[in-house]
């Protein structure tokens, strides 16, 4: 609102001012404040001293030239034409007439084109303030003759703020968290956030704390958020449906909860990319090791999963049904960058059954030789490896890895120094129970940290993929069609857009 401060400072006034904005973020409030600006004693200014019969009078409610109508209940000419009627008129006490018009997008169009002789040649002593959720619907000529503010919603940490600042000054017991809560479901409205904390009050018996608040709303609490991505992690079907019946056992709010999902998986996507500004989150830990599992891509298709799914759960048959659909998609699926082939678009369950075709022939008679003996030859890790039934981060880790040596039950991998943070304890115990399975007996692993891991799993598939990018790039190049394309229309090539066909 600086441009308005700025004219009321000047003296540079406009004779109408729309103020647009969603519910409840401080339109009519403003349109006070600046009756205020314009009548108090101290003369025209952005700073109205609030103490002055003017001010008080405007407060209170009763300053009988503020003029106030709220449209949706009055929508006819016969309102507006009283209300112009009077605009000829000068003011009683005031220096200003101040029409405050609510809802104005509520209005009729005889009523929108009555006040539109009025506003084309206004009183110098009246000035309109216009306040719409709906500027969309206010006619073009209208909008013409008017100076539009856009009041934004307000951030959470504000909202945060200023219910704190109202708690600590009328002596109420609260916790920061309770009070974030609140803020949070207000979706940027001040006075939701109001209402919210008034009903927090009363359910809190004078007090808001974080428990209380979350039984009100139905939130649900991290920790069950976290459980559910790891069941994701670990592939773990029957963990992930229990955890939605838990939820719906407890009563908590399933649209809730893929909100809450959402967020952590825009925190995961904010950790990989700007790693530093993950450090602020509560989480930052836990997400750094999230940040970790997934790949990028498949941070961004699991938010877009969880915001569709949100937004499908009234087509559900049920909330249950609905949030149940929702991850089990998550678990099915994968970004298509991640496969090969005609496997591209597979759900995961289908493509764990499929086994890569670089090592469909050459896997099983290595996974066989090492059980058989449990012995394990060096170059044939990465087809071992293959082999195995491993998922979510186990697999990433093994992919990452190199062997370097087997000394009795103790096998030592390396990793590159780029995949160091897949060695973490958590992550090397799921390779570990893999490993005792397949071979048939406990086994210690050791990691080194190297520069560089090219005989790993993941480096043979990276090399086998540009391989492949590399030749269809060359057959698409060397398409005579292509080239005709390229010499007649000066076109370019963008390589990125190839795909092999196979």
């Amino acid at each position: 609102m600086q441009a308005l401060t700025n004219a009321l400072a000047r003296g540079r006034l406009h004779h109408a001012y729309l103020l647009t904005g969603t519910r409840g973020v401080g339109k009519t409030t403003i349109a006070r404040i600046l009756a205020k600006s314009l009548n108090c004693v101290n003369g025209v200014t952005p700073t109205p001293c609030g103490v002055c019969p003017a001010c008080t009078d405007i407060d209170a409610g009763r300053f009988v030239d503020l003029l106030e109508l709220d449209a949706a209940s009055n929508t006819g000419i016969d309102n507006m034409r009283e209300i112009l009627d009077n605009a000829r008129y000068a003011p009683t006490v005031g220096r200003y007439k101040v029409y405050l018009i609510d809802e104005v997008h509520m209005l009729s169009r005889a009523a929108f084109n009555s006040m539109l002789k009025t506003l084309e040649e206004p009183p110098e002593h009246v000035k309109f303030v216009l306040a719409t959720t709906d500027p969309q619907k206010i006619p073009v000529t209208v909008l013409s003759r008017c100076l539009q503010f856009n009041l934004k919603v307000l951030p959470p940490d504000l909202i945060t703020q200023r219910l704190g600042a109202i708690l600590s000054a009328e002596k109420i017991a609260f916790d920061q968290d309770a009070v974030a809560q609140i803020a949070r479901v207000a979706h940027g409205s001040m006075r939701d956030a109001l209402s919210v904390l008034d009903q927090a009050i009363a359910h809190g018996g004078g007090e808001v704390h974080s428990d209380t608040v979350r039984t009100m709303l139905g939130s649900v609490e991290t920790e069950h958020i976290h459980r559910i991505v790891d069941a994701l992690i670990a592939s773990d079907g029957p963990e992930l449906l229990g955890e939605a019946r838990l939820l719906g056992e407890r009563g908590l709010s399933l649209p809730s909860a893929l909100d809450e999902l959402a967020s952590l998986f825009h925190r995961i996507a904010i950790a990989q990319t700007v790693p530093e500004s993950a450090q602020a989150f509560g989480d930052a830990q836990r997400i750094a090791r999230y940040a970790a599992a997934f790949s990028p891509e498949a941070v961004q298709l699991a938010y877009q999963i969880c915001i569709q799914g949100r937004a499908d759960m009234a087509l559900a048959p049920d909330e249950s049904t609905g949030f149940v659909m929702t991850l089990l998609r998550l678990l099915a699926f994968e970004p298509a960058t991640r496969s090969e082939g005609e496997l591209e678009s597979a759900p995961k369950a289908q493509r764990a059954k499929a086994p890569s075709r670089a090592t469909e022939s050459q896997a099983p008679q290595s996974a066989q030789t090492a059980t058989a003996s449990s012995s394990l030859e060096i170059a044939d890790w990465p087809a071992f490896i293959a082999s195995m039934k491993l998922s979510g981060i186990a697999l990433q880790l093994a992919a990452q890895t190199e062997l370097k040596a087997i000394t009795g039950n103790e096998i030592v991998l390396a990793v590159a120094e780029a995949s160091r943070h897949l060695t973490d304890k958590a992550y090397a115990d799921k390779l570990k129970a893999a490993l005792d399975q397949a071979l048939g007996r406990k086994v210690r692993l050791r990691f080194e940290v190297v520069d560089d891991a090219s005989a790993s799993l993941a480096a043979q598939e990276k090399r086998a993929r540009a391989d492949a990018h590399a030749r269809a790039e060359n057959a698409f190049r060397g398409d005579p069609f292509v080239q005709d394309l390229l010499a007649r229309f000066d076109a370019k090539v963008k390589p990125n857009s190839i795909k092999p066909a196979d």
